[in-house]
């Protein structure tokens, strides 16, 4: 359970408190209110249609103006000090999310153009926020305890929830980039929840494929389900195995390190998960984490994202929740560029085996506290939890 509490900022943004366990801190007006004289929200940018391609381009020119890895007495996102008002009004937190103040999409929310053709252009509805996972300034997500990173799992899935009744949102997607080498502009560990007004392309992509292979089985299976229990039998490429969630290394892995976690059971989203599911997704999770920091002497670059089913009567009933752990670290001192065949074609090369690369997390030995029986490296593989659907 979780405590939560909704407050809004100066500027009118929405703030939440989610707190550690059942019962929502004490939080009055002296401690929460935001003093700050800040300046009214602008309209929302920009969403242009690029024919070549059929896809969105949203384009955001205020954005230059955010702010760039402040030094660590200047944070945004620390706790509200004399010296330091930022844009968490209390003095200390747990965990909160609040709607990001150089948004990409939004404040306004609506529907985009449902023709669009060359020249088409118009609001970049949608909502962008900023998920703390931490008050400390430093560490990041894999230094959290258990407690907490099930916190961050119930803000996710609050949030998703929320925000996909929005009008006009069609895609919920939390993330997290961890590291300079990704292009973080601020040191403090956080994630993002972007809520798209239309179905991005790679969700596009992959609901697309997923659709097929579910209408090839009479809606009877799932592309991911059936993917996860090839894996699995396979084993040569799994990581882990727990009740409810494996993680392994796809079998055609783009990036040198890329790793699956997917649940037993076809849910769309992160807020269809049940409390047992929550609870072991977030020692996963960490687990996950833990293993990719282990495997050079300082901690590796990543991108953290959420695949969650769009907002779509066509991709929505095929679509599966999984997450989808990338780094372009292909050595303890290399990092893989996206260059000419994967910038400009989408045609990755991978440096390595997602073979070997398995292997090396398998033999990570994550220290004892964080392990429990929930998951554990694979033994046995054996077949999928009964009634689970793939």
């Amino acid at each position: 359970m979780t405590g939560i509490t909704a407050t809004t900022l100066a500027d009118g943004r929405e703030l939440i408190y989610f707190d550690d366990g059942a019962t929502a801190r004490p939080r009055t007006a002296a401690t929460t209110t935001d003093h700050r004289p800040l300046p009214e929200r602008g309209e929302p940018g920009q969403v242009r249609f690029d024919a070549l391609t059929d896809e969105w381009v949203a384009v955001a020119a205020h954005r230059q103006a955010r702010t760039h890895l402040p030094p660590a007495d200047q944070c945004p996102i620390c706790p509200t000090t004399p010296n330091n008002p930022s844009e968490i009004p209390a003095p200390d937190y747990d965990v909160v999310v609040f709607e990001n103040r150089f948004p990409s999409l939004g404040p306004a929310v609506g529907h985009v153009p449902s023709t669009p053709a060359w020249g088409t252009t118009g609001p970049a509805y949608g909502r962008c926020e900023v998920v703390a996972f931490t008050p400390e300034h430093t560490g990041s997500f894999s230094g959290l305890s258990e407690a907490r990173a099930r916190t961050v799992v119930e803000a996710w899935a609050h949030r998703t929830e929320a925000l996909s009744k929005l009008p006009g949102i069609r895609q919920v997607f939390p993330f997290e980039n961890r590291g300079a080498d990704i292009g973080v502009t601020l040191h403090h560990p956080h994630g993002q929840i972007y809520a798209y007004p239309y179905v991005t392309p790679r969700a596009t992509a992959i609901g697309a494929a997923a659709r097929k292979f579910y209408d090839g089985s009479d809606g009877r299976q799932t592309l991911t389900g059936s993917l996860l229990r090839a894996e699995r039998e396979d084993g040569s490429r799994m990581v882990m195995e727990g009740e409810n969630f494996s993680a392994y290394v796809p079998f055609a892995a783009r990036w040198p390190l890329e790793i699956h976690l997917v649940p037993h059971r076809q849910v769309p989203d992160l807020a269809a998960l049940s409390g047992e599911e929550r609870d072991e997704l977030a020692h996963v999770y960490l687990d996950l984490l833990k293993r990719l920091d282990a495997l050079y002497p300082t901690p590796t670059p990543y991108i953290s994202a959420w695949h969650q089913a769009p907002l779509d009567d066509l991709l929505r009933p095929a679509s599966y929740l999984h997450l989808q752990l990338t780094s372009p670290r292909r050595a303890a001192d290399k990092l893989k560029f996206l260059a000419g065949s994967e910038a400009a074609m989408g045609a990755f090369i991978n440096d390595t085996t997602p073979e070997s690369v398995a292997e090396r997390l398998r033999a990570v030995v994550v220290p004892a506290s964080a392990h429990s029986p929930a998951a554990t490296s694979p033994a046995p593989l054996g077949a999928l939890p009964e009634g689970a659907h793939a």
